[in-house]
């Protein structure tokens, strides 16, 4: 069995897994070996060069496939059960809402596990690499003027922050870039209490 090459190992893969699907609205994967068995489908045609869920443009010649749950970038080992044929897909769109359904591929990685023919096929699902969770910066405020933005940057920096500017078209925006989840609320609450209550949390690309 493959192992999950990622931070993410033991215990917390466990822990990630379990709070994934508490709310009970999809299968849940087994909780000793990361694999979770269902129906697979498959989809193109219509779908080909739409956008998916992830904000990508779907190719159904590339390996991805629609999970509901799963982060995208997830990459998720498929076997199809008759013939035990494999396929690593990446997940970068929401789906099926079909029930018993677990996953929906490309049609090139439907091809490759030898199921186009067939449109849904018993398969098992076993978790290879969980995307790196992601960091997010807090922007404090913008500014037409580069010098406003490095006083409210040093300013900031006295008090401890790592602020940076972020320069962009006519703004210059003060922000604390790198934060974990669970360093954002410590944080916000902290420039708050400095008088700053208008404050933006991203995604850092």
């Amino acid at each position: 069995m493959r192992g999950c090459e990622h931070p993410y190992r033991g215990a917390t893969v466990l822990m990630f897994l379990l709070c994934l699907f508490a709310a009970g609205t999809s299968p849940a994967f087994d909780a000793a070996g990361h694999e979770l068995d269902g129906y697979a489908s498959w989809y193109a045609g219509k779908f080909q060069g739409r956008v998916t869920a992830s904000g990508e443009v779907f190719d159904t010649n590339e390996m991805t496939a629609a999970h509901r749950t799963l982060p995208f970038g997830t990459v998720v080992e498929v076997t199809h059960l008759a013939s035990g044929r494999t396929v690593e897909v990446r997940i970068n769109d929401r789906g099926p809402f079909i029930e018993g359904r677990v996953i929906d591929l490309s049609r090139a990685a439907a091809d490759e596990l030898g199921m186009t023919g067939e449109g849904i096929a018993a398969v098992r699902l076993q978790l290879v690499l969980l995307p790196d969770p992601p960091t997010h910066r807090i922007q404090i405020a913008s500014f037409a003027s580069s010098d406003n933005a490095r006083r409210l940057r040093n300013g900031l920096r006295s008090q401890g922050f790592d602020a940076r500017i972020e320069e962009a078209p006519a703004v210059y925006r003060v922000i604390i870039p790198g934060l974990a989840e669970d360093e954002i609320e410590p944080v916000l609450e902290r420039l708050r209490e400095l008088g700053h209550p208008h404050l933006l949390v991203r995604v850092e690309p």
